[in-house]
């Protein structure tokens, strides 16, 4: 059992505070566009256009988390206070809406540049699993997305007035610890995958899949609201990623199996 006594504001001038929360996202997204630039120039995109359309994509990815995390907690953040859901400076960002919102962009992108989709999004998964794990560091430190309450093992604790938690002096799961662990293993396993001679979107898929898989079960210590058939947000989310990524990744490598018995 840990306490974690950081503050999540770091300096506060009048009414503007830097957060620990702010910039740790922003950090997380500058280490996601880097290594995606280099991805996709190491597969033959020009790395300047990439740089170029990233703004757009950082929006729609913000935009996509915020109102996947506003919608979660409607009834207990915002409905009473509706304008709190512009504060997204406070914390409260949910990945999976981040992931859709920035897919959207990226969908247009490559519409726009006739680009070919499936190569761009496998150039861009490791660096948006790295900047998973790394903005859920900013989870950690604020409180914000904790798990449920618990009596141990492994539990956190928040002192700090600041901090995003229900209750101070109270443990709770360290989910965000978990989904970080898991982000830099799916990473690692991505990354050893990325010059395998796999079929364009291979890479995207085999992310998806084991993002989604992996979300819905330690999503089982999160605390967010349960939606429908027992399960939360993130939970439905995860088996309709991972229904729609495993027959689509089969089918790819059943397609180039016969097209190689074909060929010999």
């Amino acid at each position: 059992m840990f306490t974690i006594s950081i503050d999540p504001v770091i300096l506060s001038i009048g009414h503007f505070a830097l957060r620990w929360y702010g910039l740790i996202v922003a950090a997380a997204i500058a280490i996601g566009v880097w290594l995606g630039a280099r991805e996709a120039a190491r597969k033959g995109f020009n790395k300047d256009d990439i740089y170029n359309g990233a703004l757009a994509v950082i929006f729609a990815g913000l935009a996509g988390a915020r109102l996947f995390h506003v919608i979660d907690h409607w009834p207990d953040e915002f409905a009473a206070n509706p304008i709190r859901a512009l504060y997204i400076w406070e914390g409260g960002l949910a990945i999976w809406g981040g992931v859709i919102g920035g897919l959207l962009a990226v969908v247009v992108m490559t519409w726009r540049h006739s680009w070919p989709l499936p190569r761009l999004l496998d150039a861009l998964a490791p660096g948006v699993l790295l900047g998973q794990a790394v903005g859920r560091i900013a989870c950690l430190i604020t409180g914000d997305a904790i798990g449920k309450p618990t009596t141990g093992p492994l539990g956190l604790a928040y002192v700090s007035p600041n901090a995003l938690v229900p209750q101070l002096g109270v443990y709770y799961t360290p989910y965000p610890l978990f989904e970080i662990i898991m982000n830099l293993a799916i990473f690692a396993f991505v990354w050893q995958l990325r010059r395998r001679n796999l079929p364009d979107g291979a890479l995207a898929l085999i992310y998806l899949l084991l993002y989604s898989v992996g979300r819905f079960f330690i999503s089982i210590w999160s605390s967010s609201l349960i939606v429908a058939f027992g399960l939360n947000q993130a939970q439905i989310i995860s088996v309709l990623g991972a229904v729609v990524a495993l027959p689509l990744l089969v089918a790819m490598f059943l397609q180039r199996r016969s097209r190689s018995t074909v060929a010999a």
